[in-house]
């Protein structure tokens, strides 16, 4: 008896669950399909939903006194306060000053920001593609109604960040790592929460490109900040450095969306901040010893030793080697990792910080070997959380207990085991 062919419902089901994890030649148009959805998704929140003023016309304002001639950062102020990104915010909302009629249009400068969320949108499909994500996760790259908020009706300047973050990301894992770090440099220069990331960036260089050649990256990035902040440094050095880099900030409770559940005492106390600060930096540490570092196959201290006397840890074939471990996957899982742990610790996150979130949990997620329900469930939650405001105990916990979840399943989550790099060069030596 001949056996029964699939029905008609069973036939598109196959042919779902083959498009969403990649197995059907219609899975190349899952990203271009998503991504012209989105693109008239901005155009309508544009046109539908009105704008929302909060820091564009303080940007304006300190701007405005920048083109006047005032270089001197503790004297630039705005209807929130005093400036306190580094130059290249300076510069980003000068050009911006300009193309908006001295920052009246705010309609253009929606549109120009709809622009940025897209280009940024077109990096992270092409970073998360490279890195061999199926296309069933990129539906969450373009479902967030508090993403798409961030970008087109507030205009903040983490957008810029967010976008240098991606183009790096985007850069390293084609090994232009010079391009890369200048991005990474640029997206820094206009708002410092990508120090976040610094400590993997850095480890992507010294893996990807070398002792000597992540030395030379260092110092372009460097020598960037130094030549954009020179006409401050000039004029103050002392205020442009206080102000660009201000980490004795006083944050204010009423703005927080993590630390909410705790209370107002905690949050502004000492000893929770140092707590955050010791956690941060245990976590971190845990994560390049045992997870960023484990391609090369030796403990923390036989790299760290050699560094600190200025020398490689590396031969030269080993650095070759190590260059080749360092994959799209690793670049991705490295800074990404490294983004969202800075968060979880982070001493208060504002709605605006979520730019720097919303598109690196789901590939965190998914890379933690979770189950796509779990992966739809947390990204949900997080998203709800997100969109709470002002923020609650309940919603604040959720945000807090989301990054918390992550960072764990990518901790728990093993990895292949490297095998040293000492077993390379003996059996090249042998044949």
């Amino acid at each position: 008896m001949a056996n029964k062919e699939p029905g008609l419902a069973s036939q598109a089901v196959t042919l779902a669950f083959d498009v969403a994890n990649g197995r059907n030649a219609l899975s190349k148009l899952v990203a271009p399909v998503l991504f012209l959805l989105d693109a008239v998704l901005c155009a309508l929140v544009i046109w539908k939903i009105p704008y929302t003023e909060i820091d564009w016309k303080a940007y304006m304002e300190q701007v405005a006194q920048y083109v006047s001639g005032e270089h001197d950062y503790t004297a630039i102020k705005g209807g929130t306060g005093p400036l306190v990104y580094p130059a290249a915010h300076v510069y980003t909302y000068t050009g911006l000053y300009y193309l908006t009629d001295e920052g009246k249009d705010i309609h253009l400068a929606q549109q120009i920001f709809a622009v940025l969320y897209m280009a940024t949108l077109a990096l992270v499909m092409a970073c998360y593609s490279k890195a061999k994500v199926p296309p069933y996760v990129f539906p969450l790259l373009v479902l967030s109604k508090r993403l798409h908020s961030v970008f087109v009706l507030r205009c903040f300047n983490d957008c810029f960040a967010a976008f240098f973050l991606w183009l790096a990301i985007y850069l390293f894992q084609r090994r232009m790592w010079t391009a890369g770090a200048l991005a990474y440099a640029w997206g820094l220069g206009i708002k410092m929460s990508l120090l976040l990331v610094l400590p993997a960036v850095g480890v992507v260089l010294l893996l990807g490109r070398g002792f000597w050649g992540s030395l030379k990256c260092a110092g372009l990035m460097a020598n960037l900040h130094l030549a954009i902040a020179t006409p401050f440094l000039q004029e103050n050095a002392r205020g442009y450095i206080s102000k660009a880099f201000e980490f004795t900030r006083v944050f204010f409770f009423k703005w927080t969306v993590n630390w909410r559940f705790v209370g107002e005492d905690v949050f502004l106390s000492k000893p929770f901040s140092l707590t955050l600060l010791a956690m941060h930096a245990l976590v971190l540490t845990g994560f390049i010893a045992s997870k960023w570092l484990k391609p090369t196959g030796k403990p923390l201290a036989a790299i760290l030793m050699p560094i600190l006397q200025l020398k490689s840890p590396f031969s030269d074939q080993e650095e070759r080697l190590l260059a080749i471990r360092v994959t799209p996957e690793y670049v991705m899982t490295t800074i990404l990792s490294a983004n969202v742990i800075g968060l979880l610790f982070a001493r208060t996150l504002h709605y605006q910080f979520y730019s720097l979130l919303a598109w690196s949990t789901p590939y965190l997620l998914w890379r933690s070997g979770a189950h796509p329900v779990v992966q739809y469930g947390l990204w949900a939650a997080q998203e709800w959380a997100w969109n709470v405001f002002p923020s609650t105990n309940i919603s604040s916990g959720v945000v807090v207990g989301v990054l918390a979840i992550t960072v764990g399943m990518i901790a728990s989550r093993k990895d292949e085991q490297a095998a040293p790099l000492a077993y390379y060069t003996q059996e090249r030596k042998e044949n």
